[in-house]
Parts: C-alpha cells; sequence; structure tokens
C-alpha cells in the first residue's frame, strides 16, 4: 500500500487487513525516520501497519521513497523475494503516476 501512513491509504491498508491480507504499508513517515515526509506528520507507517494487525491481516512497514526509482526498484525486489509476488497494488495519491511507482 503505497503512502500508507495517512487518509486514503491508511483507509485501504486497513480495510485489506480486515479482508486477511498481508499489506506491505510503504512510505517515508517512519519511526526510524530514516527518510522524510515533506508533512512532518506524526502518523507512521509502522502504525498503519500495526491497524492492519489488530484488523486481522498481516501489516508490514516498508520505508521507501515512491519518487525515487531506486528505491522502488528495491522494495519491488525486496518483496519478490519475501512474498513471491504482488496481488494488489494501491495508490492513492495522484502525484506517483508518471513516477517511478507507476511504473511498478
Amino acid at each position: 500500500m503505497a503512502g500508507a501512513t495517512r487518509g486514503a491509504g491508511r483507509g485501504i491498508a486497513v480495510a485489506l487487513g480486515e479482508a486477511g491480507a498481508t499489506v506491505v504499508c510503504t512510505g517515508r513517515s517512519s519511526r526510524t525516520r530514516a527518510l522524510r515526509s515533506d508533512y512532518d506528520r506524526p502518523e507512521t507507517i509502522e502504525e498503519t501497519a500495526e491497524l492492519v494487525d489488530a484488523a486481522g491481516g498481516k501489516g508490514v512497514a516498508e520505508v521507501v521513497d515512491h519518487l525515487d526509482p531506486v528505491q522502488v526498484a528495491g522494495l519491488a525486489k525486496r518483496l519478490r523475494a519475501d512474498h513471491g509476488h504482488i496481488d494488489v497494488l494501491a495508490r492513492p495519491h495522484p502525484t506517483y503516476a508518471g513516477t517511478a511507482l507507476g511504473a511498478v
């Protein structure tokens, strides 16, 4: 779930969790502070992963900047290695169109 930190991304991630899905919650806002979101808000991808767990799914937090093609390619490689494939790719934010994430 690209941009899973808040808003529609968080809502979609939790709904997928309610359906029992494994949801990889991605974004820049993390407890690790490895990357900085432009918004610098307190919500984190780890919190969203915990909400997915609480809803009955399995939440996995992955820090990634979706505007960086190298990071997106690395994420895709890790997802294939860890999960074999991607069943659903959700990206609720229109700014991902035409970016590295849009090409996955």
